[in-house]
């Protein structure tokens, strides 16, 4: 397929050069699955020997963010098998299935646990251990995560540069969520991280554990919001989301540019996997266009939106104008 002009293309569907990205992707997950499941290993050894609950908040933290890495893995390698007869788009959408199951266990795991440890702390209390494992495993970790972090940083920055936007519109709009998973898991690893020796530390000046368990708490809330963000977007793109308005007035406009093309009344997209779409348009053509036109319009039409944007996969054009009177036929009163 054409490659799309940088300067026209979108966060939407950028990622469907996808040899490349998803590579990329796959890359970026493997890493962060790695750090994760070390970090969780270590930060429970740290919370166990300094009676921590935001320690063991993290250790939780880090597990979900593992059992994460592993759903987003098969998210990747489920969501870019070949269409077949009984799914002739493709299993693009399968992807987000799985990234959804990584937010609940987020969710439920991180958060939840998170939720238990503060609470029972602050009710009732906990004896005090050597923290000084504790720092060490935070500062480690958080290395660890500073590593995984950046490199998701750099690819989110370098397809943001690639097809000229910013990295947090990049963020926003992108439809590969397995990126965007863990920037964003990564981003709140690092918060808990500080959370969790702010806790520790002001507990170990005041020998109050009710700070200990606030940072308990303060890590669930940073793990729901993140679980709550990117289910959203996952539940959008699973149930069949459309690009952004000014990306469908760029395909509408290329098809009325064509000859004997009048009007595009109606023009939807589908994404159906990262990077992938679907257009579909009624097309009002000129009275006097005949079988052969609407023909060499419709090839034409399907060049330039692939050469537009190479997410493309599908264009399929009605060529009536779209005014209601169909609908009104069959659903006529009786």
């Amino acid at each position: 397929m054409t490659e799309p002009v940088p300067t026209r293309t979108h966060a939407l569907t950028e990622e469907a050069s996808a040899g490349e990205s998803g590579g990329e992707s796959t890359g970026t997950v493997v890493v962060a699955g790695l750090a994760n499941l070390g970090i969780a290993i270590a930060k429970l050894v740290g919370g166990l020997v300094s009676h921590s609950s935001a320690m063991l908040s993290e250790a939780a933290h880090s597990l979900a963010d593992t059992i994460t890495e592993v759903l987003l893995f098969v998210a990747l390698k489920r969501g870019t098998r070949a269409p077949d007869a009984r799914h002739p788009v493709g299993y693009g959408r399968e992807t987000y299935f799985w990234a959804l199951l990584a937010c609940l266990a987020t969710f439920t795991l991180g958060a939840g646990f998170s939720f238990y440890q503060g609470v029972q702390t602050i009710v009732e209390g906990e004896e005090q251990g050597d923290p000084l494992i504790a720092y060490v495993v935070l500062g480690v970790s958080f290395l660890l995560e500073g590593a995984s972090w950046l490199k998701a940083v750099r690819q989110v920055r370098g397809s943001a540069r690639r097809w000229g936007t910013t990295w947090r519109r990049y963020l926003a709009e992108t439809t590969d969520t397995t990126v965007k998973a863990v920037t964003f898991e990564d981003s709140a690893a690092l918060v808990g991280l500080v959370l969790a020796a702010l806790g520790l530390f002001l507990e170990q000046v005041t020998g109050d554990p009710v700070w200990d368990g606030l940072a308990a708490i303060l890590i669930g809330v940073l793990l729901l919001v993140v679980a709550g963000a990117l289910a959203r977007t996952n539940v959008s793109l699973l149930i069949g989301q459309s690009v952004p308005r000014t990306v469908e007035d760029q395909l509408r406009a290329e098809i009325t540019a064509l000859d004997q093309v009048v009007d595009v009344p109606v023009l939807m997209t589908s994404v159906i996997g990262p990077g992938q779409l679907i257009v579909s348009a009624k097309v009002d053509f000129a009275d006097d266009a005949t079988v052969a036109d609407v023909e060499r319009a419709s090839d034409e039409a399907e060049r330039r939106l692939v050469a537009l944007h190479s997410g493309v996969r599908y264009v399929f054009l009605d060529p009536t104008p779209g005014d209601g009177r169909a609908r009104a036929e069959v659903h006529r009163p009786e």
